[in-house]
């Protein structure tokens, strides 16, 4: 409560980052006398002790040693140093004993870091440093908590200090790409195709046929594109590519009806050399560094639209392949994980740029040579080009980057099509799909997360490896009792998924973003039990939003979750409910007319048989530029 009491208010301005945290705590900026001492350190400290109260033991050495650091070394420490305190710590869990080479940096007495060493102390042995048999999982989850609280934090700012390492970081990773693929033996090949053909064969045959008879419906999505076309303009797109045009004519999904044939005179129709390439660009994901995505040309997204819509509702219905890959929900990746640490039977999987790593020879290679119209029309929507900055324009060995429809879906067939065919290698057997239905329950694929059985893990690992895939070591668990899959972590089937900072502290409702993370991690906080941090939170909040209300997680106010259900602050005379005096958040798609042939598109595309339930969709389309918090009598459920 002391902590409480020294509260100062948060003024008025925009976002409140590490580094101003740190001018607070050195006092060596006068100008910011009236930032508030309540920081992210003191969020730490308060979280600190709220741990070793429930594990206990006591943080007070813990907390004066991350003040030193934090006074020298800045946000640094907080979102990159700290985190690699965890991962030793799950590299330790994974080989059952602290060895010499991992807590580095950090002082040790006998085998243990002294920093948290009242946590660590119940999980390994400080004279030996080999893990318990019976370790204190609220002690692993505290000290994973404790270190990753910041991790995934995102800068201040909208461009990252790491934007010129990330982009020749994209070309390594390209030209590893090539090397893979000039070295990959046609054997592997075959017998990825030979799998490929066994596990997707009777999908693929099926989208062959709806591409050969025009029975695909394309899509325009909400987000950029390459060519700058938002909104409905994207309905009046007039760039088409020669190789697109041979499988899917512009006349035919580009325009609403012979009659409006006039068009072609508009149109440009480009060239294979001609194309425009994808733009390659980072958005926000740590401090350390940012995500790398491209974004696809209008036409290009607009066809892969088509194809994705056809292809991954097959996949997760198909009674044969579901229980293998997943595009929707996480959950069976994560009970899998759990069964995993339990029994130490299954292994988690995690790989590096997986994205970036399957190459076009790949997917070649997956989709075979017997669906013609299927190889046409994914080789007509994939994007052969990109424009890097600080690079220029390089041609891809890769299928696609994240940004593409295709990009999500064809690397989990990869991923999938590899490790049977290396566990296939393994047995020395040839796979019918008798064998690969015995693995039900013991492989599955949902992006780059993967999960095989222990016995297989050698196998599999080395069969990625062998395609120029790179697995993750760090952030793969086969060891232990430690497992990790789709955001969620197990040790031993106990739930020790921790709660992260994803933006920086907000000092105004203008910061809408990071006023609604910050609402979103006080209500994780408090599903986690976390009394005294969810209070301080609480009264961070307050400062910001003069309304915060109990509501349901149901609710469209932002407010705070309760056991006790929700508060009524008004009854509703008209319909009889409860209202509450909440802010809701406010956007407004931007101005975008679309014209006449645009729009007898916009609504012949249109998969819903309902109407649009936006009357202005015609005269606003496209993600808003903008939001902002609107106070209003809202249902508090």
């Amino acid at each position: 409560m002391g902590w409480r009491r020294s509260a100062e208010r948060l003024p008025g301005g925009s976002v409140l980052s590490v580094s101003d945290a740190v001018c607070i705590m050195a006092g060596t900026d006068s100008s910011r006398k009236e930032v508030p001492l309540k920081s992210l350190m003191l969020l730490w400290k308060v979280l600190a002790i709220e741990m070793a109260d429930m594990c206990h033991t006591s943080a007070t050495l813990d907390i004066e040693y991350v003040k030193r650091r934090f006074k020298h070394e800045g946000e640094k420490f907080l979102t990159s140093r700290l985190p690699l305190y965890s991962k030793d710590l799950e590299r330790a869990l994974e080989y059952g004993k602290v060895t010499p080479y991992l807590f580095c940096g950090f002082h040790k007495r006998g085998e243990l870091p002294v920093f948290l060493g009242g946590f660590v102390e119940k999980v390994f042995d400080r004279e030996t440093g080999v893990l318990f048999d019976d370790p204190c999982i609220e002690s692993i989850l505290a000290i994973r908590q404790l270190t990753l609280l910041f991790g995934k934090m995102q800068p201040p700012g909208r461009k990252h200090p790491g934007e010129a390492a990330a982009m020749l970081g994209f070309i390594k990773c390209e030209e590893e790409v090539k090397a893979a693929d000039s070295c990959t033996p046609p054997s592997r090949l075959h017998s990825l195709r030979r799998m490929s053909q066994l596990l997707f064969g009777d999908i693929f045959d099926g989208l062959n046929r709806k591409i050969q008879f025009n029975q695909i419906v394309p899509k325009h999505g909400p987000g950029a594109t390459a060519d700058k076309l938002r909104g409905n303009r994207k309905f009046d797109q007039r760039e088409w590519p020669t190789r697109m045009e041979y499988i899917f004519p512009f006349g035919d999904y580009a325009l609403p009806s012979p009659g409006e044939s006039y068009l072609y005179d508009a149109v440009c129709f480009l060239d294979p050399g001609a194309e425009r390439p994808v733009r390659v660009i980072c958005v926000p994901k740590t401090y350390d560094k940012p995500r790398i995505i491209a974004i696809e040309p209008t036409c290009m997204q607009y066809m892969q639209q088509a194809i994705l819509y056809d292809l991954v509702p097959v996949l997760e219905k198909d009674t044969f392949l579901s229980p293998f890959v997943g595009f929707t929900s996480q959950e069976p990746n994560q009970l899998m994980a759990c069964e995993g640490s339990i029994n130490q039977e299954l292994a988690t999987l995690d790989l590096s740029e997986a994205s970036d790593r399957v190459s076009y020879q790949h997917v070649l290679a997956v989709l075979g040579t017997y669906y013609p119209f299927l190889n046409e029309g994914v080789d007509a929507c994939r994007s052969r080009k990109a424009d890097v900055p600080g690079h220029g324009v390089i041609r891809l060995a890769k299928f696609a980057s994240m940004g593409s429809a295709l990009c999500f879906p064809f690397e989990e067939m990869v991923f999938l099509a590899i490790i049977f065919t290396s566990i296939e290698a393994e047995m020395q057997i040839q796979f019918t799909r008798k064998d690969v239905t015995s693995f039900v329950g013991k492989v599955r694929v949902y992006g780059d997360d993967i999960i095989v059985p222990k016995d297989y893990v050698q196998c599999v690992i080395d069969g990625l490896e062998s395609f120029g895939l790179k697995v993750n070591v760090d952030k793969s668990f086969w060891n232990g009792k430690f497992r990790e899959s789709c955001g969620k972590e197990y040790y031993d089937g106990k739930d020790v998924t921790l709660v992260r900072f994803r933006k920086q502290l907000p000092k105004s409702r203008k910061s809408v973003d990071e006023v609604l993370s910050l609402v979103a991690t006080r209500n994780l906080m408090y599903n986690k039990g976390y009394v005294s941090t969810v209070a301080a939170l609480d009264e961070i909040i307050g400062k910001v939003l003069k309304h915060f209300p109990v509501v349901e997680s149901t609710s469209p106010a932002l407010g705070r979750h309760d056991v006790e259900g929700y508060t009524s602050q008004r009854h509703d005379k008209k319909l009889h409910r409860p209202l509450v005096r909440a802010y809701v958040v406010r956007s407004k798609p931007p101005p975008s007319k679309v014209s006449g042939e645009g729009a007898l598109v916009k609504f012949l595309t249109k998969r819903s048989p309902l109407p649009m339930a936006d009357v202005e969709h015609l005269q606003r389309s496209g993600r808003p530029q903008s939001s902002h918090l609107k106070l209003r009598w809202v249902v508090p459920f």
